[in-house]
């Protein structure tokens, strides 16, 4: 693709940098800086209250819930710079660059708030085991048309509907590629223009959904920053093709939700992967989907972080609703895809495209030490043609998850007890506001009969 072409009409602005928080949602927060001003950065003189990463899903800081804010002055915090995530921002003027940060209080310690912290925390505790998790991703999300803020609702791009509606999708269909070729060549632009280690992509379930694969990495702060890029770029994509892109985990009714599926295995001190079975027994695999099961109800909150998110749970779907694990088996929460060699790994597909790639991969990973450090065994093996009784299903209740959260030591031990406070009670005003709020299927279906 042209110079010209990659940055668009942005090309003939002057360049810039910013430096990127992430928030409780996956959110970016930060600020834009000249590029020729930005030895600010470096010197660690960027600062944003610390409260910036406290912020809910509509930008209220909640200081009445959490006193993080005014009630304690909305003290500023440093926003120190990951080196190893400066990357080219290609939709921006040429030569304009993107680093995340993390926020620090002034004494040097990271901030409790701080995703990326937290999720560095539990890389050390492998670290001081000797091992290393390696951890790939693929994001599901949708293309939608432009007119969502007129309608209030998504709908297909034109190239994808006849006389209005939706036509001729299908699983991996290449005509549904082609559809929308001229948007995914420049999602690969941006992408191959960050380094950004984007594979395949394919055509999903629903009109103008897709998912792309991220290649692993022996790093797994590295793979959240690919996904969080990449969040970013399918979205500055669509804005220059006149689109919308969204993550949001069920924006259709009718249609399937988007995932965002996670395939992880774990490396000793020689670079060997410790899950690989040899042709045997895989217990340490078997450990590490105990682990992942056990800890996951009281998860679920950072793997479906929304209201919205529990409408993907659903029978049938390929969202699973058992915690259950199986080898090669999509309809279970953890597949084993691989059990010998060094591509034995785990693939955790519960999670939505809506989820906090840093909190989400804290979250796995925190299960699965706990189930190598114990050697748990997680039950009997889910088949396509058994299912082991009374298995325990994951909650199609946003409040219930929130308090499932809220109520977890592991979440505490993971988290830290003031982010499992912090997250819970900001998550579960949302969710009571979610539960006084009546709907139009109340409207259509109650008002003309009651």
């Amino acid at each position: 693709m042209a110079n010209d072409k990659l940055h668009g009409k942005a090309a003939g602005g002057d360049p810039r940098i910013e430096i990127l928080l992430v928030g409780m949602n996956g959110d970016l927060r930060g600020k834009q800086i000249p590029l020729d001003a930005q030895k600010k950065i470096w010197a660690g003189g960027v600062r944003l209250p610390s409260s910036t990463q406290s912020l809910d899903i509509w930008g209220d800081d909640n200081d009445d819930i959490t006193g993080l804010s005014l009630s304690v002055g909305d003290p500023d915090g440093n926003c120190i710079p990951d080196k190893r995530s400066l990357t080219a921002m290609p939709w921006a003027p040429e030569g304009s660059m993107q680093v995340l940060a993390t926020m620090h209080e002034f004494d040097g310690t990271p901030s409790f708030m701080d995703p990326r912290a937290i999720l560095a925390s539990v890389l050390k505790r492998y670290e001081d085991r000797g091992l290393t998790p390696v951890v790939a991703t693929e994001l599901e999300f949708y293309v939608v048309a432009d007119d969502w803020r007129d309608t209030g609702r998504p709908s297909p791009p034109k190239s994808l509907t006849y006389q209005g509606e939706p036509n001729g999708f299908q699983l991996y269909d290449m005509s549904a590629v082609d559809a929308l070729d001229d948007y995914l060549q420049t999602v690969r632009a941006y992408a191959k223009a960050q380094g950004l280690p984007a594979d395949a992509t394919t055509a999903e379930f629903g009109p103008g959904q897709f998912e792309i694969n991220l290649l692993h990495r022996p790093d797994a702060l590295a793979a959240a920053d690919d996904c969080i890029y990449l969040k970013r770029i399918v979205e500055q994509a669509a804005r220059k093709h006149g689109l919308k892109s969204t993550c949001m985990a069920k924006p259709y009714s009718e249609h399937a939700g988007s995932g965002l599926h996670v395939h992880a295995s774990v490396l000793d001190r020689d670079g060997r992967n410790v899950l690989d079975a040899n042709d045997g027994e895989p217990t340490r695999l078997k450990s590490v989907c105990a682990g992942m099961l056990q800890t996951m109800r009281e998860a679920q909150l950072v793997f479906a972080p929304f209201a919205n998110s529990y409408r993907r749970f659903q029978p049938g779907s390929f969202a699973p609703v058992d915690l259950t694990w199986g080898y090669g088996h999509r309809g279970t929460a953890i597949r084993i895809p691989d059990m010998n060699g060094p591509a034995a790994r785990v693939e955790h597909r519960v999670a939505g495209a809506d989820a906090n790639p840093y909190l989400l991969l804290a979250a796995i990973l925190g299960g699965m030490l706990l189930g190598l450090d114990n050697e748990l065994d997680p039950g009997e093996e889910t088949t396509p043609s058994h299912m082991p009784e009374n298995t325990t299903k994951l909650t199609h209740d946003f409040l219930t998850a929130v308090e499932a959260f809220r109520a977890s030591p592991f979440i505490a031990d993971v988290f830290g007890e003031p982010y499992r406070r912090l997250y819970g009670d900001t998550k579960r005003k949302e969710a009571i506001a979610h539960l006084r709020t009546v709907s139009d299927f109340d409207y259509r279906t109650y008002l003309p009969r009651l």
